[in-house]
């Protein structure tokens, strides 16, 4: 069974289909009219309920930005130990 290739939807088409939705529209017309998948309309509905944008970003719970700038901030200290580690090897080497 091949894969179908994933297909992108911009927002005027996601804002289309949410209204047809909030319009009257029954999901399952809706889902075999489109050929989208139950999951994908649920997850637009929800998010234009919440916040109005489709954008991954803007429906982050602040527990998720949080571990995001966390996980940043973790690698750039790693960096920068790693640099300090290699001067100090530099250095050691120098002093002998």
């Amino acid at each position: 069974m091949a894969r179908r290739a994933r297909r992108k939807f911009n927002e005027e088409f996601k804002t289309q289909i949410v209204n047809l939705y909030l319009g009257g529209k029954k999901k399952t017309e809706i889902l075999r009219e489109y050929d989208i998948h139950a999951a994908t309309l649920d997850r637009w509905i929800r998010q234009h309920e919440s916040t109005g944008s489709f954008k991954e970003k803007d429906n982050r719970t602040p527990e998720e930005n949080e571990l995001i700038e966390l996980r940043k901030r973790n690698q750039q200290l790693e960096m920068e130990n790693d640099i300090l580690k290699q001067a100090a090897l530099i250095m050691g080497r120098k002093s002998k």
